[in-house]
């Protein structure tokens, strides 16, 4: 099946890199979807923001294409892209593939109204949900966990620790905003790993603008994600679609990065 390319579709180089990383397909039953397409026609959600009922009549029917999404997010497929990738760009970059440093931080956004949980982040005056993130040095994405939007970012951080930590031994520091200071957070962190240290990088008092030590990195990430129309809202109804969508705009961002490398 052929379609028309899209600017959100894979270049041959990007899909050669992506191609091995997918599951393969089943042996049994009816010949599966072309999966290239499949992924031009979830990028293309990314990128346009548009409902899947709304995909382009060149791409699959899109019961298809949302099955799949769904089936590899929840087989942990765009976690394991994302990571597999990160090491690639982070070699590229002369860095170990395991990162020892980390930026911790988090970001409210509005929701749509689609039954999910959301909650109400009176400091940003937003009703939604908020995606938790820690990313390396380079900005790329370690972990992100999704919550209402009421929850502090201390409670969201330490959820997102206690997923990923075990996964990311060679950790020794996380640089963090005002938010998460106070001794609580950092002791609860020793505890689940004694040699990490958390670091709060505080804001110049003064009224001048000026860009903060590490914490631009992670203000950077934000900044990739929110170029995907999908992301620019909340619009999933489970957390885990949510963080899935994250994941996805990486392996976007990482796949070009190799591909023009």
């Amino acid at each position: 099946m052929k379609i028309a390319k899209f600017d959100s579709c894979l270049t041959d180089a990007q899909w050669e890199l992506i191609k091995p990383m997918l599951p393969k397909p089943k042996k049994r039953g009816r010949p599966p979807t072309d999966r290239r397409i499949i992924m031009d026609a979830i990028l293309y959600i990314l990128r346009g923001g548009i409902q899947w009922r709304l995909l382009p009549p060149q791409f699959p029917p899109w019961q298809t294409v949302y099955q799949t999404f769904r089936r590899w997010t929840l087989d942990a497929v765009w976690i394991d892209i994302n990571a597999r990738l990160r090491a690639m760009v982070r070699e590229t970059q002369s860095k170990r593939s395991r990162p020892s440093a980390a930026i911790l931080d988090s970001q409210s956004v509005k929701s749509d109204d689609h039954g999910g949980e959301v909650g109400y982040d009176a400091a940003k005056k937003i009703k939604g949900r908020k995606r938790h993130m820690l990313v390396d040095t380079l900005g790329l994405l370690l972990g992100v966990v999704i919550t209402p939007a009421n929850v502090p970012e201390r409670e969201g951080a330490k959820s997102l620790l206690s997923e990923i930590l075990f996964y990311f031994r060679w950790l020794r520091k996380i640089w963090v905003d005002g938010g998460y200071s106070g001794v609580n957070f950092a002791d609860w962190v020793r505890e689940q790993k004694p040699c990490l240290d958390v670091e709060v990088v505080k804001r110049s008092e003064s009224d001048s603008f000026k860009v903060l030590p590490r914490r631009w990195v992670v203000e950077r990430t934000f900044g990739w994600l929110m170029k995907q129309r999908r992301l620019v809202r909340d619009y999933e109804t489970t957390e885990r679609s949510a963080e899935a969508w994250i994941y996805i705009a990486m392996i976007r961002i990482q796949t070009r990065r190799l591909a023009n490398h």
